[in-house]
């Protein structure tokens, strides 16, 4: 009994932690129509900066929370939504969601650098000291974070039911006019909500930094509130009841599972489970929410859609860049570089530029943000290396299937739901697959899973440059699928559902075929990429799919222009480039470009005075500016009017 009294009371208190972190995200989504996917990474930082503040220069407590939630927090969220949120509203799904990514990869870049991950901090409770109730001892410290949680709770809730000032917080994402016409500023409300959110945030990570018996960790912490997340969409990310309640039950069903249920799993595979029950949690809580109704109208659209290539155009523009590629294997054939070759990387980079290319297609047509395509490449070399020993034609086939089934089943019961659902439910899939899969030994193995280059009869792709042409070859082929795709009344259709879903299912198309097919071919692709990516490393391990990784890169292609095949392949040169000059700079590259996502929705490709100056540039009659971007696609994507897209 004692222990699971002992449970009760860990789960309280950690589901509290949860529930401060889960207000916050209530209280930004609720004031911006944002949810803030730097939610962990703000507490990580926090918790970081109490460590800095109050253990390694010894200032009181007091003083620590002032500076971190008064100074840090409020102002840190009054400049993030100042510069990178207040051009966001009413914009596309994926540009919110890939700016407050590139938040949290910029946080946790900044804190790998000011904080070597390699120095174990221990931070000590605020308030020490326990006392026993009902036969067992209680941590002074668990019953601050409780009622820290409560006050937060009750606080928030009269706020916004009882107070002008609140009552303009709700107001001011669904009609900001509106709301400027009774005297209120929109401007200053979102504000105050991008300040009350990260001043939650902080709270949460400073509160919850004590319970981490092994240290302080920038991932371990940065994911720590997922499970908050999973409370906020419990609550429809609207009702701070509801979400402090679903943060409490959470925060105990975890501690059960872990007390309970997780002893009789095998021993080798406890810490896979542990570390995936957050994600597991919220994808539970994603698949089973009510549906949510379609949009009535589609967004407004201020942003002219990429011409695509005709069949000829692209078929030329594919032999070309083939052509370019052997002039590259021939120049470079047996290059070192950095241990090891020229064109080995070059293997890489069409690998992940078929995953850019998986990318255009899912989220860049159909408007489907997928973050979890590293984990189909992963899934995709894992097969590759178990079929044949990777060196047949068999497993690139069965890589390409497997990832496209388990596309399917993932997109299935979130296909209902809003996009940002959606990608929440990838998110959690990418993380739950990053800890529960492709760390455990069993799965790939000590020293990773060995996957040989492809032998078909009378060919050999043993060298490196036969292999580079070879990866090179799918990439044009993949590409050439992409915008055939696009072309077909299929492509149509996935424009169609992303602009208005409802207006499509008004005149009969089926929404959720289409979206689940287009996920399904995406999954498909990055698993191709995956088991090609293997045929090119030749052993694939656990660092290989990182989840942070694949956000990073999905930012890589957002940042150049995910809505088209030069965006996907400049992505992959720039990511694996800079991968080898400078590993620790590809999130801050990444995350600094989300003010580029913020200022031109079409990507770096998409910014005007640059396709002036592009070479293959085609002006279509009547258009002030049309850009192919690639040798395969003709892409004009343009700001219209004198506002910005969002």
């Amino acid at each position: 009994m004692s222990n699971f009294l002992q449970s009760t009371v860990f789960g309280v208190m950690f589901g509290a932690g949860y529930a401060i972190a889960a207000t916050g995200l209530v209280v930004t989504y609720t004031t911006s129509g944002v949810f803030n996917f730097a939610q962990g990474a703000v507490g990580m930082i926090a918790a970081f900066a109490y460590w800095e503040l109050v253990s390694a220069h010894n200032l009181p407590v007091l003083v620590a929370l002032v500076i971190i939630l008064v100074v840090g927090a409020a102002i840190s969220g009054a400049l993030v939504e100042r510069v990178l949120m207040r051009r966001l509203h009413g914009a596309s799904v994926e540009r919110p969601v890939m700016v407050t990514l590139g938040l949290m990869v910029i946080l946790t870049g900044v804190a790998t650098i000011t904080w070597s991950p390699s120095t174990q901090r221990l931070v000590g409770y605020m308030v020490n000291g326990q006392f026993r109730l009902v036969g067992i001892n209680i941590e002074y410290q668990e019953v601050l974070i409780i009622g820290v949680a409560i006050a937060v709770a009750i606080a928030l809730r009269m706020l916004f039911y009882s107070t002008r000032t609140g009552l303009a917080l709700r107001a001011v994402v669904d009609d900001p006019e509106l709301l400027a016409m009774s005297g209120a500023s929109p401007n200053r409300m979102s504000q105050y909500g991008w300040i009350l959110g990260f001043i939650m945030a902080a709270l949460a990570g400073v509160l919850l930094a004590p319970t981490q018996s092994t240290g302080l960790n920038i991932e371990a912490m940065t994911l720590l509130v997922v499970n908050g997340y999973a409370a906020a969409i419990v609550g429809r990310l609207k009702n701070i009841s509801v979400t402090f309640a679903a943060a409490i039950g959470i925060g105990l069903a975890e501690e059960y599972v872990i007390s309970y249920a997780l002893p009789h799993f095998p021993q080798s595979v406890q810490q896979d489970v542990k570390l995936a029950l957050p994600m597991v949690f919220l994808f539970i809580a994603l698949v089973t929410l009510p549906s949510v109704r379609l949009r009535a109208v589609g967004r407004l659209n201020t942003m002219r859609a990429p011409r695509v290539a005709g069949g000829r155009e692209s078929l030329v523009g594919g032999v070309f860049f083939f052509g370019v590629a052997a002039v590259v294997a021939v120049v470079f054939d047996n290059t070192a570089f950095k241990g090891t070759t020229v064109l080995d990387l070059g293997g890489v980079v069409m690998a992940l530029g078929i995953v850019g290319l998986s990318l255009v297609l899912v989220t860049g047509y159909s408007g489907q943000v997928s973050l979890c395509q590293f984990s189909f490449m992963g899934i995709g070399a894992f097969v590759m290396g178990k079929i044949a020993g990777g060196g047949s034609l068999l497993g690139l086939v069965a890589a390409t299937v497997v990832c496209a089934a388990v596309g399917a089943l993932i997109a299935l019961p979130t296909i209902r739901l809003r996009d940002l659902y959606l990608a929440l439910a990838t998110f959690a899939f990418a993380d739950a697959v990053a800890n529960g899969f492709f760390i455990d030994t069993h799965i790939y193995g000590v020293g990773g899973v060995s996957i040989g280059r492809i032998i078909l009869p009378g060919l050999s792709f043993g060298g490196d440059a036969a292999e580079f042409l070879m990866v090179t070859a799918f990439f044009v082929l993949a590409a050439w699928l992409v915008l055939a795709i696009r072309r077909s009344l299929f492509g149509r259709r996935l424009v169609a559902v992303n602009d208005s879903p409802a207006a499509c299912a008004t005149v009969g198309l089926n929404i959720g075929f289409t979206k689940v097919a287009v996920f399904a071919i995406a999954a498909g692709m990055a698993g191709l990429a995956g088991a090609l990516y293997g045929t090119v490393q030749a052993v694939v391990g656990t660092s290989d799919f990182d989840f942070f990784a694949g956000i990073i890169f999905v930012l890589f292609v957002t940042i150049w222009s995910i809505r088209t095949v030069s965006g996907a392949f400049l992505a992959a040169l720039s990511y694996v480039v800079l991968n080898q000059l400078w590993p620790n700079g590809l999130g801050l590259f990444a995350g600094m470009g989300i003010i580029l996502i913020g200022r031109a929705a079409g990507g770096i490709l998409g910014i005007e005075a640059l396709q002036f100056r592009l070479p293959w540039v085609k002006r279509p009659a009547g258009d002030v500016v049309s850009v192919a971007s690639a040798p395969f696609e003709s892409a004009g994507v343009i700001e219209r009017g004198t506002r910005a897209a969002g």
